[in-house]
């Protein structure tokens, strides 16, 4: 159906166009999210599904009079309710009805991908499937006759090449069509499950029928099919709800006995058998390989990047890179935004009257804010990267790869895809963690998690490792990530074998092919995940830079140990007479230059002790017993407590307390060389890996409640970082002192 004959609608207006809801749905590396970003564009928002933690991400389009509203679906293999992404993709589908779902399948790997077209027949959902990657199925010699495929199914059939932009115009038309029903390939229809299911399956829903409200909000034969795969959620609600949940339940029961008594199997597996019986069948009809046993270029880079000998030297070797990439292509915009916040620090010293509002504005928002702001490069790099290795497919290889170490030491190789994720951030690396079937592996993997070095750490090594390391800091941030991960995998052995004894599940991962990028996917990945650094930096890092800097100039009326303002005229007065006595204009400009020198270092006194009497520092007293034998002084310790609220709030608190003489921290170079005077390198050291190790910021310890469903283990985990954070930190600190590196 063409543009044009939309645009003849009768129904349509000129200036009003019709809106449809279009639920995108596949497998995990089937392409779908590629779809998305190219359908959308920079036209999509992302939040959450309500009531949990899952992404959800909508995006708009317009096709003619259409404005079609795009749902970027969890990655699911099916619709069974064994996660909790499964269960959003199906509850979209039958509590929202979507006009339209698109189920993108990854051509050169249809016996997987169709079994969950196969649940959508068995919803009755109104659909067109996207054969995605069919460039690489053709690569391969695959054929799939698509036209035969869509009478089959029932659904109409697109061939796409979503990375290279083929297929989007037939795939808009197709959704437009269907959901005007005017798709004549478009039919519902079963998938026959033998004699005895089909039976079994007719007694369940005669019951259901009983209830006029049941038969009304669902599909009967949907809903009873789910009651034999044993389906939890689909049980509870029919209990909940259902005037007859009694009579059904009584039936499941007998059909579940029946089936067990003669067909000798569990309904749920002859259920998935018949499915995977009709995807062969199916395939045999439609599927040609034209070049069997031809080796695909996939195949020939995997026997090097996955070989036993070089696949984790590759992989560390990759890890390097993204960190000195990092570091040192980031320090050219860091410098650039540095800049600018340090002109914004001196143009507001100059226009603004002295008082409170100047301090809070200078001291507390454009040092705190600003002081963190200027990492953003170094995030949105680090996230490039990540993007980089998941669109590739390198992401599921690294897994694979580390799965031989990771079994060795009785944790699980799928364990290893959310610890590469939490080198983005922490909270959607433990929900990933729902991919593993085992509670006891899900469990040690989200106690571990946090160990990985999240993005928000990324500012507080930039800013030591400049300050100390200026020469070595990129190798000591690839350095600081990797022992992350040497602890999380020690210490996950060390739960394994005594918190979490037990055999480990068997490792199956599957391993998509290897797809160049598309850039415009990466670039919308990358900011996705850095605009969370923005909003944080307008929002909690604010609040907390105003917080910090309140507790640090308060209270006002000091009691200092002398008169520095005395100290301080008398320094003028006495270089003043020595100036007017100097002989040429060399000689005044040097005993101008020591003056200035000496007046500076003694505001710089005055400001240390008005901060170290201020209500912050109280508090960071209190605590530096317990953290100076980590070589931390009390403004270490404050920046610490603020990081709990989040990383990144670690830097923002040196920026405001290291305010020596007002003006020292306006930029990062001034907050380095106030924080060179105050540290060492060894203290500096143990003060980044501290930062690595401890308490997890409190989203994290959200999640992790909520994953984890207990306080006890969200509490242990607080417990045990804290307690490894000091162990590490005193080693290093006092270590270094005892082999002689003090200094």
């Amino acid at each position: 159906m063409s543009t044009q004959a939309l645009k003849a609608k009768n129904w349509v207006a000129e200036d009003k166009k019709k809106i449809l809801k279009v639920g995108l749905c596949g497998n995990p590396n089937s392409g779908k999210s590629c779809i998305f970003n190219e359908l959308t564009g920079g036209n999509q928002h992302v939040g959450n599904w309500a009531g949990v933690t899952v992404e959800k991400k909508i995006g708009h389009a317009n096709f003619g009079p259409y404005q079609i509203e795009f749902v970027d679906l969890p990655g699911t293999y099916s619709l069974t309710a064994y996660s909790m992404e499964e269960i959003v993709a199906r509850d979209y589908i039958i509590k929202e009805r979507p006009d339209v779902v698109v189920n993108v399948v990854d051509s050169t790997n249809l016996d997987r991908n169709l079994y969950l077209t196969t649940q959508l027949i068995e919803l009755g959902a109104r659909a067109v499937i996207a054969l995605n990657m069919s460039d690489e199925a053709e690569h391969k010699g695959l054929s799939v006759d698509k036209e035969l495929l869509a009478k089959l199914l029932g659904m109409p059939v697109v061939s796409m090449v979503g990375n290279r932009g083929i297929g989007f115009q037939e795939l808009l038309k197709e959704i437009v069509a269907v959901a005007e029903k005017e798709e004549p390939v478009s039919r519902h229809l079963h998938i026959n499950y033998g004699i005895e299911v089909e039976e079994e399956i007719r007694k369940i829903q005669a019951e259901m029928r009983k209830d006029p409200a049941l038969t009304a909000a669902y599909s009967t034969r949907w809903l009873s099919v789910k009651l034999l795969e044993h389906d939890g959620s689909i049980k509870e609600h029919i209990q909940k709800t259902s005037a007859n949940a009694q009579g059904i339940l009584e039936q499941l029961e007998k059909s579940h006995k029946h089936i067990e008594t003669i067909l000798h199997e569990e309904s749920e597996i002859l259920l998935a058998d018949r499915r995977y019986g009709f995807i062969k069948g199916l395939l045999l009809e439609v599927f040609h390989e034209k070049a069997a046993g031809r080796r695909s270029l996939s195949d020939k880079i995997d026997k090097i990047v996955t070989n036993r000998l070089l696949g984790i030297p590759i992989l560390v070797g990759f890890l390097w890179l993204m960190f000195q990439t990092t570091f040192k292509l980031g320090a050219y915009p860091m410098d650039w935004i540095d800049s600018g916040v340090g002109l914004l620090a001196t143009f507001l010293n100059g226009v603004m009257p002295e008082g409170l509002l100047k301090a809070l504005v200078v001291d507390g928002i454009v040092s705190g804010v600003g002081g963190v702001l200027v990492f953003l490069p170094n995030i949105l790099i680090l996230f490039f990267f990540i993007s980089l290795f998941e669109d590739t497919g390198y992401m599921a290889r690294a897994a694979f790869i580390m799965d031989r170490i990771m079994h060795t030491l009785g944790l699980h190789g799928k364990s290893f895809i959310p610890m590469v994720m939490g080198f983005g951030c922490n909270v959607p690396a433990i929900m990933a963690a729902r991919a593993l079937e085992n509670k006891s592996d899900r469990m040690l993997t989200i106690l571990i998690n946090p160990l990985v070095s999240c993005s928000a750490r990324l500012p507080v090594y930039i800013l030591l490792a400049g300050a100390f390391f200026p020469q070595q800091a990129g190798n000591l941030i690839f350095g600081i990530y990797v022992t992350g991960l040497v602890l999380a995998i020690l210490v996950g052995q060390l739960f394994r074998r005594t918190i979490f004894k037990g055999e480990t599940a068997p490792f199956v991962m599957e391993l998509p092919p290897y797809r160049w990028p598309l850039f415009k996917s990466v670039m919308i990945h990358m900011w996705e995940k850095g605009s969370v650094f923005v909003r944080k930096v307008g929002g909690t890092i604010l609040a907390a830079s105003v917080i910090i800097w309140f507790l640090s100039a308060f209270p006002r009326n000091v009691d200092y140990s002398m008169d520095f303002d005395r100290a301080i005229a008398q320094t003028k007065t006495r270089y003043e007479a020595k100036i007017a006595t100097s002989v040429g204009a060399a000689q005044k400009r040097k005993s101008a230059e020591a003056m200035m020198a000496e007046v500076s270092g003694i505001k710089a006194r005055k400001e240390k002790e008005r901060v170290s009497k201020s209500y912050a520092g109280h508090l960071g007293q209190w605590i530096e017993p317990v953290i100076r034998p980590l070589g931390f002084d009390w403004r270490g310790g404050i920046a610490l407590i603020t990081g709990i609220a989040a990383k990144e709030i670690v830097v923002s608190t040196f920026g405001v307390l290291y305010q020596v003489g007002g003006d020292a921290a306006a930029d990062s170079e001034g907050l380095r060389e106030a924080l060179r005077k105050e540290m060492t390198p060894l203290s500096a050291l143990a003060f980044m890996f501290f930062t690595l190790i401890y308490i997890p910021c409190i989203g994290t310890l959200g999640v992790m409640y909520r994953e984890l469903g207990s306080l006890k283990w969200t509490l242990f985990a607080v417990g045990y970082s804290l307690g490894l954070a000091w162990v590490v930190a005193f080693l290093i600190f006092q270590g270094g002192r005892f082999l002689g590196f003090g200094t």
